[in-house]
């Protein structure tokens, strides 16, 4: 048992890479983490971590043995949840972070029947657009919108997002007839500044199976989903925006879709996390749910 503890340690340590911070983790003393990391290396005859006032990493050696250490603690949790009741048994803390595409009704509805499926569990939410570092903040996994850049993080594909292009109504009774997306540079745009990328996101459309791509001139550039929408609604210009996002203002006729024969094609929505072995309970609970009840959320916009 000891030595399962010390590869827990040793696991938590690689992920977060700060004794400090694990420690906080898993509730414990930061001496104790220290102990534990200097007699694994003892028992094991070699070093595990390279340690600076600055930061902690693996040596080549860690790289291996994290490896093999993360089939076996993900083997052990895999074998104890056969035998586990699913709501009552799963306790801790689960800290998710979701675009402000997703901070809508149907998400939060559908986040309040997991909590009450696993009353056991402390749930931390974060809304933004900004780019999360889940190791240095603590966040166990997000959900990101969009194609996904190669990385050492797993993602899990849950769905797509409808997207549209929209305006105020009177906007557009004070503007020139749109038609098709050539003749988006006859009017005022307002662009989105992405978190991730800190570039202004292109506008896409597709028509008869084929897809492009535009940047049109921007009257508004705006870092925040809720700004965004708002924008439009107060007459700046057309936005292209995930119609779950403003679904309540299409149904109010404060904003109305336009160029709808040249929607573009959904955009891939996943959920990421650190790391494919030893996933924690709340976290492989939560994957497992969210997969399962995703297109419930809201079955006009994701599909």
């Amino acid at each position: 048992m000891e030595l399962f503890q010390s590869m827990r340690l040793f696991s938590k340590v690689a992920q977060l890479q700060s004794f400090t911070k694990a420690a906080e983790s898993l509730q414990i003393g930061r001496p104790q983490v220290t102990l534990a990391i200097n007699q694994l290396e003892a028992s094991l005859e070699v070093r595990l971590f390279q340690r600076t006032t600055r930061k902690v990493s693996l040596t080549a050696e860690g790289e291996a043995f994290l490896a093999k250490v993360e089939e076996i603690l993900g083997g052990v949790e895999e074998a104890v949840a056969m035998f586990q009741a699913p709501g009552d048994a799963v306790s801790g803390r689960l800290r998710i972070d979701i675009p402000s595409a997703f901070a809508v009704e149907g998400f939060m509805a559908s986040l309040s029947q997991f909590r009450n499926a696993y009353p056991r569990l402390s749930i931390t939410l974060g809304v933004s657009d900004r780019s999360v570092d889940l190791v240095a903040e603590g966040v166990d996994c997000v959900l990101r919108i969009g194609e996904l850049p190669d990385s050492s993080l797993v993602a899990r594909r849950l769905g797509a997002l409808v997207m549209i292009t929209c305006a105020a109504p009177g906007y557009l009774e004070k503007a020139p007839p749109l038609g098709q997306p050539d003749n988006l540079d006859r009017h005022a745009c307002v662009n989105f500044l992405s978190g991730i990328s800190k570039r202004r996101l292109p506008w896409h459309f597709r028509h008869d199976g084929v897809s492009r791509s535009l940047l049109p001139d921007s009257t508004m550039l705006v870092n925040d989903a809720s700004a965004y929408v708002q924008c439009a609604r107060s007459g700046f210009g057309l936005i292209q925006v995930p119609g779950i996002l403003v679904d309540r203002y299409l149904r109010d006729g404060s904003l109305v879709e336009v160029l709808a024969e040249f929607r573009p094609a959904p955009r891939l929505v996943s959920l990421v996390y650190p790391s494919r072995s030893h996933v924690p309970a709340p976290l492989r609970v939560f994957s497992d749910w969210l997969r399962q009840h995703f297109l419930a959320i809201d079955r006009t916009w994701l599909e």
